[in-house]
């Protein structure tokens, strides 16, 4: 530090000195001096040139910048005034003021079409207050010929949407509506809109309809004192003539009967609202889908299902209401209502529905993939069997069919609930074709699934039913169907579709046909009998009393390696109860016991009875033993016991 002071110093001492040198030799010399205290205000310097000898020659100077040059753009002593600056379009002071003064203001330079845009510009933000202010105070100031302000009647709605924002109640909007006659417009279909919204939001029903009603007969706007007693007091003054030249502007619209139906929907006036939603179709009018929702619900709550359904026909004849669609809960809600009913119609509707929402979503992107429940198909198809309606079978097969998106078959209780509907339509050849599809889709499953599902006497008993509905007739036609189609290409061969036919041949007692049929499957088919052939041959033998022949084909089966069923037992100790031999069926329930099986309830009861009919005690206490073994409570017979001691005699007939 010491150092770099004295070098410092040194330099201080060296500059003086060199200045003195230079200050002698040149008295014009100034050094710059390194103190902050040193004043260095600029100085002019003197003239060095020579003047011109004459004036002629020498240069102009510029203009005055006080002149007001155009050269000079902006001057500081006297600026050129801004033009855009003068001519603005808000008056000097305007922002000074309060908010009702500058409304009040602005309402004198206005006209009608710039007050539209000033409210158009207020009612994207909202400035409701503002606009009727701003209406106000314009109707009351004079134009630029000194007439008064007159609205039109689009101007007016504005002024009636602003009262209906800021919470006026309906009748202040009436009293509006009744002020028109002042300006000398007449309200259109927009002004009873408004009185109708601010009615819907007070749920005011009778008064909506009432004027929903006078809309509809030409009875428009003064007829308003038939409203109600709070609208009485409006003055009537409108010529009748003028109100039919303007019945046409004034009618009412799709948003009238929109309003009106959803107020009564919410209020639950069911046949009110239904009386104006059919109203509204007959006059062809849009509805909206809130409206439409609204509708679905209500039917579906109050069991007016038949109604929902012809409104649903009804919209679907129009071009404008044909793309209604429920929401999709909504769509399986009323799905589950209309099963429930066995309402196929509705059912069916309600499977449409969700086709549409289903095609919606694969088209939407990213894809939305919606599917239905396949226990809700399930019950379609049991309605369609049970009402015989062949649309919604087909409906209810192409939605699961959409729904599985050929990612996993159906399950085999579609596949028979489809059976099942076709054997109750009497289309007995989609019937068998749907069999067909069944067995090459599980065809190939265990045993024991199997034997269940492709069983006649359980899962197939509504096609073996259907088979023998008129007698040999459709039996014959049937197995000479089967016999076509096994040599067709390709061939259709199925051994559960011949065991339906010699069932239903055993159900009409018709013991030779039932017995070709079990020989035709071996030697005219080329199949195997199943333990299911077998049952169904010994069921025919049973039922004429031809024991020994049912006996003998039990042991024929066993004998071959087929293992029987708990069935086959079952149809045996049926045998012996038909012929009256108690004694012979408990020893086949014994061997069915050792085979594995255990006796139903139902077998053991009927074995008791026909015990105690024969008065063979003995056998019945060892029922009494296999009951208790297997702890099924066989319960008493009371009421049987006193039909079958009954004493006919004809001491009643005096």
């Amino acid at each position: 530090m010491a150092s770099q002071m004295a070098i410092l110093t040194r330099t201080r001492i060296l500059t003086k000195a060199a200045a003195a040198a230079v200050s002698d030799s040149n008295p014009f010399f100034k050094s710059i001096t390194t103190s902050t205290f040193l004043s260095q205000e600029p100085q002019l310097a003197e003239s060095t040139y020579s003047q011109p000898a004459s004036p002629s020659a020498s240069t102009p100077l510029p203009p005055n910048p006080a002149s007001g040059s155009p050269l000079y753009n902006e001057n500081w002593r006297s600026p050129i005034p801004n033009s855009s600056l003068t001519q603005s379009l808000i008056p000097m002071g305007f922002l000074h003021q309060s908010q009702t003064a500058r409304i009040h203001a602005l309402s004198q330079t206005l006209d009608v079409q710039s007050l539209m845009n000033v409210f158009a510009d207020w009612m994207t933000s909202q400035r409701w207050t503002d606009m009727k202010q701003l209406f106000e105070f314009w109707t009351r100031s004079l134009d630029k010929t000194g007439k008064p302000n007159k609205p039109d009647v689009n101007l007016y709605n504005h002024y009636l949407r602003a009262n209906l924002m800021t919470n006026a109640t309906a009748a202040d909007l009436l009293d509006l509506v009744a002020q028109m006659e002042d300006y000398a417009i007449l309200p259109n279909t927009a002004s009873f809109n408004l009185v109708l919204k601010s009615m819907y939001n007070a749920k005011e029903t009778a008064a909506a309809t009432k004027l929903l009603e006078r809309l509809t007969q030409y009875l428009i706007y003064w007829a308003l004192r038939g409203l109600d007693t709070a609208f009485r007091s409006l003055p009537i003054a409108l010529d009748f003539k003028l109100m039919l030249q303007t019945g046409k502007e004034s009618l009412p619209d799709d948003e009238s009967y929109d309003l009106v139906l959803g107020m009564l929907f919410l209020t639950d006036e069911m046949d009110a609202s239904l009386k104006y939603l059919d109203l509204a179709l007959k006059s062809g009018y849009m509805l909206s889908m809130r409206v439409f929702t609204e509708c679905v619900q209500s039917c579906v709550n109050k069991g007016r299902l038949d109604t929902l359904v012809s409104i649903i026909e009804r919209c679907k004849t129009m071009d404008q209401n044909k793309a209604l669609c429920p929401p999709w809960n909504l769509c399986n809600f009323i799905a589950e209502s209309a099963m429930q009913e066995d309402n196929s119609k509705l059912a069916y509707f309600a499977l449409e529905f969700m086709a549409k929402w289903i095609a919606r979503g694969e088209q939407a992107r990213p894809a939305v993939l919606l599917s239905v429940d396949e226990g809700l198909v399930l019950s379609a198809i049991g309605t369609a069997g049970r009402t015989y309606n062949s649309s919604l079978l087909d409906a209810s097969w192409a939605i699961l069919r959409r729904s599985l998106r050929q990612k996993k078959p159906p399950n085999p209780e579609s596949y028979l609930g489809k059976i099942y509907a076709l054997a109750s339509l009497g289309n007995l050849q989609r019937a068998f074709g749907a069999l067909n599809e069944f067995e090459s889709t599980y065809g190939n499953s265990n045993k024991e699934a199997e034997q269940e599902m492709f069983s006649p006497f359980t899962s197939l008993y509504p096609l073996v039913l259907a088979c023998s509905k008129k007698g040999f007739e459709t039996l014959d036609s049937v197995y000479f169907q089967l016999e076509n189609l096994s040599s067709g290409d390709p061939p259709y061969k199925s051994v559960a579709a011949l065991n339906c036919v010699i069932l239903g041949c055993a159900n009409i007692w018709d013991l030779d046909r039932a017995y070709q049929t079990f020989e035709a499957v071996g030697s005219h088919f080329g199949l195997t009998p199943d333990i299911h052939s077998y049952n169904a041959l010994m069921y025919a033998f049973g039922r004429l009393k031809k024991t020994f022949e049912a006996s003998r084909v039990f042991e024929h089966l066993v004998s071959l390696g087929v293992k029987p069923n708990a069935m086959s037992f079952s149809l045996l100790v049926d045998a012996h109860l038909i012929n009256r031999d108690p004694k012979a069926a408990l020893s086949v329930i014994d061997e069915m016991v050792i085979a594995g099986f255990i006796p139903s309830k139902e077998m053991l009861k009927k074995l008791r009875r026909r015990c105690r009919r024969e008065m063979d005690y003995e056998s019945d206490d060892q029922v009494e033993s296999l009951a208790r073994k297997f702890k099924i409570r066989l319960g008493g017979e009371a009421r049987r016991d006193i039909l079958f001691n009954l004493q006919y005699s004809s001491d009643f007939a005096r």
